[in-house]
């Protein structure tokens, strides 16, 4: 019996001791597992059109993404549409020197910004709108041709397969114009549905109004107006407004501006195509970061072999918002 407590004691006294070596070296364990610190690292969005509720989405996603993966990020460009503008505060992000720039696509003139950059070693990544002939490293936004097919669809549901439809744009976009393009796929399905025109928004909700109110004048029976840009659909709410047409003349807009979303609830706009913006930011600068801390070995040699080791394209969808969802995406 005396031997056998004896061990018993052995044991309970070494118990203790891992016990307690355990809880000593965990505080170390838990410094291990925070990983090294990035803070230094500098990731640039640059973009236009910053006014444009629609863009603070795109701010949203970057200061979300800066967070979590604990690096500094920043949103540059002009208020408005200008293009000199925004190529000039792309020059200035490349004089930064970033661990990456992600831009939005709007024209080509932006080519040789984004070659510069990467010729300079800083990768960029487009969103929102693409710039394929660029040299860019990827593109994280909407399938927009795609988009314009569940727009459509959504439409022919609404309207049934016949009437005339409007459609309004910003010519020369390239996202824009494979929005249009995508519900022009649709439409070609339904001899019924007359695109009787597509008109120029200008990206301004004021143009847009004017090019609505044209529209209801030149076709009396026009049945539907279809907007591929943010402007579009608020402008042609206050238009069927004023001219005493709401719930005559469908609106499908598109995203999801507070002016847009209160006209859903007035049943002025029937619906909108709300893409998922905030996430093309939000992707992007993970891309970036995972290129700049990562190493995915594909091949037994990446660099030999031509493999970046990240995604060509990543599409973030659309989600269609109707009266019965549009409560929750009504921005705080």
């Amino acid at each position: 019996m005396k031997k056998a407590l004896a061990i018993f004691l052995t044991l309970c006294l070494l118990l203790v001791a891992i016990v307690a070596c355990a809880q000593e070296e965990a505080p170390a364990a838990q410094g291990t597992d925070s990983g090294p610190d990035r803070s230094d690292q500098l990731y640039i969005q640059v973009s236009a059109l910053s006014a444009l509720a629609y863009f603070y989405d795109h701010m949203m996603g970057m200061r979300m993404v800066g967070e979590e993966l604990g690096v500094q990020t920043d949103y540059v460009g002009p208020a408005d549409l200008d293009l000199t503008a925004m190529i000039a505060a792309f020059d200035q992000a490349i004089a930064r020197n970033p661990q990456g720039i992600v831009v939005v696509g709007f024209d080509d003139s932006l080519n040789p910004s984004i070659r510069r950059a990467m010729d300079e070693g800083i990768p960029v990544i487009t969103v929102d709108a693409d710039l394929p002939d660029s040299g860019r490293l990827a593109f994280v936004g909407t399938g927009n041709v795609n988009a314009g097919r569940v727009g459509g669809e959504a439409l022919i549901d609404i309207i049934g397969t016949s009437g005339q439809v409007a459609i309004m744009t910003m010519p020369g976009q390239s996202n824009l114009e494979e929005r249009v393009q995508g519900y022009m796929e649709v439409f070609d399905r339904y001899p019924g549905i007359e695109v009787v025109q597509i008109v120029d928004t200008r990206s301004e909700p004021i143009v847009a109004a004017q090019a609505a109110t044209t529209l209801m004048q030149q076709f009396p029976d026009l049945t539907a107006i279809v907007a591929v840009d943010s402007a579009g659909g608020s402008g042609a709410a206050t238009a069927v407004r004023e001219a005493g047409r709401a719930g005559d003349v469908v609106i499908f807009a598109m995203d999801r501006d507070a002016e847009v979303i209160q006209a859903i609830e007035e049943g002025v706009i029937t619906a909108s195509l709300a893409q998922q913006t905030a996430l093309m930011p939000y992707y992007a600068v993970q891309i970036l970061y995972n290129l700049y801390n990562s190493n995915v070995q594909i091949t037994t040699n990446n660099a030999a072999a031509g493999v970046l080791g990240i995604p060509a394209m990543v599409d973030t969808g659309v989600v269609v918002i109707t009266a019965s969802n549009a409560r929750y995406f009504m921005r705080d």
